[in-house]
């Protein structure tokens, strides 16, 4: 019987084990290793968070990965410390400050936080119903997860599902994953537990 619950034991530590190796965190917490700055806005670390933050030029700004991530799910928090109005891009390439892919919407309450926008394409695709803008809680730390297999999308903000997309032209790319600040200054966002695991 012992030898039993040792094995079990063993099973349940080991399975355990692997699916920690399979989740790759994008964040180290001490510098910007792995992303590059694309525009004059700011980005750093802070007290083990990212924080991004407009800067004099008031512009469009854009840290994205140096690795490109197909299928996958990425799992992040986020804390709104002024205006809110951010984004997680995926499957998305950078020239200067001009994004093409897809956007997690990360913004205030009333404008769509977990919703995909389509930069340089058909623009929104998709928002959450009104009544799920509730369970964004500005000011506070908040976990967005964003699952992308194939032509499916599914985002998830603090356990609660915000969307779920079939898009055939999501499923045909491939590329960044980015964050952004957003045009018109005053915008302040900071970052952390940035982790993706690649879906099989």
């Amino acid at each position: 019987m012992k030898k039993l619950i040792l094995l079990a034991t063993g099973l349940i530590i080991c399975s355990t084990f692997t699916f920690a190796q399979k989740a790759q965190s994008l964040f180290n917490g001490k510098n910007l290793d792995g992303w590059k700055i694309y525009g004059t806005e700011k980005w750093y670390v802070e007290n083990g968070t990212l924080v991004c933050e407009s800067g004099p030029d008031k512009e469009y700004g854009y840290l994205g990965t140096d690795q490109q991530f197909k299928d996958f799910e990425l799992t992040l928090e986020f804390k709104q410390e002024a205006d809110g109005n951010s984004g997680v891009f995926f499957h998305s390439s950078i020239e200067g400050t001009k994004i093409t892919g897809w956007q997690a919407e990360v913004a205030p309450k009333g404008h769509s936080t977990g919703g995909i926008y389509e930069s340089y394409g058909r623009g929104w695709l998709i928002k959450p119903e009104a009544d799920k803008e509730q369970y964004l809680k500005e000011g506070e730390w908040n976990k967005m997860k964003v699952w992308v297999k194939g032509n499916e999308v599914v985002t998830y903000l603090n356990g609660h599902e915000m969307i779920k997309l079939t898009d055939e032209k999501i499923g045909a790319a491939n590329g960044q994953i980015a964050l952004q600040i957003h045009s018109g200054g005053g915008i302040k966002v900071r970052w952390k537990n940035i982790q993706i695991k690649a879906l099989k």
